[in-house]
C-alpha cells in the first residue's frame, strides 16, 4: 500500500469499500474524500510529528491499532493519574478534519473521550502545555 501505485492503490480501496467498509490508514481515507492531494503529503505529516514526538521524553509510538491504521502516540507520564491510573494523553491521526490530528486528553473512568481537532502547528506550539498537564 505505501509503495504501490497510488492511483492504483486508491481504486482498490474505492472498490473494496463499494461492497464493504474497507479499513484503510487515515490518508487513504482522506485521499479518496479528495482532502488530501497525495500519499506523499499524508507520510509526511507522520513523519513531522514522529520527529516532533520522538525527540521529546515520554512519548511512545504505539504501532498496533485498528486493522488497516497506523499506529498512534502516547504520552506515558499522563498514565498516571491523580485518582489512580489513567489513559494516556494520545496524538492520533485522522481523516475527519483537515488538520489531520487528533489530541485525546488523558482521562480515567467510564465514558468515551473527546478528540480535539488539531494541527501539526497547534502539536508544536502546546507540546510543553500537553506535557504539563500530565
Amino acid at each position: 500500500m505505501n509503495q504501490a501505485d497510488e492511483k492504483q492503490v486508491l481504486a482498490a480501496y474505492r472498490a473494496v469499500n463499494a461492497v464493504d467498509n474497507a479499513p484503510a490508514p487515515w490518508w487513504l481515507r482522506a485521499l479518496d474524500r479528495g482532502k488530501l492531494s497525495s500519499r506523499a503529503e499524508g507520510h509526511a505529516l507522520e513523519d513531522a510529528v514522529t520527529e516532533l514526538l520522538s525527540a521529546r521524553p515520554g512519548w511512545v509510538f504505539v504501532p498496533w491499532v485498528d486493522h488497516g491504521e497506523i499506529g498512534y502516540w502516547e504520552f506515558v507520564p499522563s498514565e498516571s493519574g491523580v485518582y489512580g491510573p489513567a489513559t494516556p494523553t494520545t496524538v492520533q491521526f485522522t481523516s475527519t478534519h483537515r488538520g489531520w490530528i487528533h489530541l485525546v486528553p488523558a482521562h480515567h473512568g467510564p465514558g468515551r473521550p473527546h478528540p480535539i481537532d488539531f494541527t501539526l502547528d497547534d502539536l508544536r506550539t502546546q507540546i510543553e502545555d500537553i506535557e504539563l498537564i500530565a
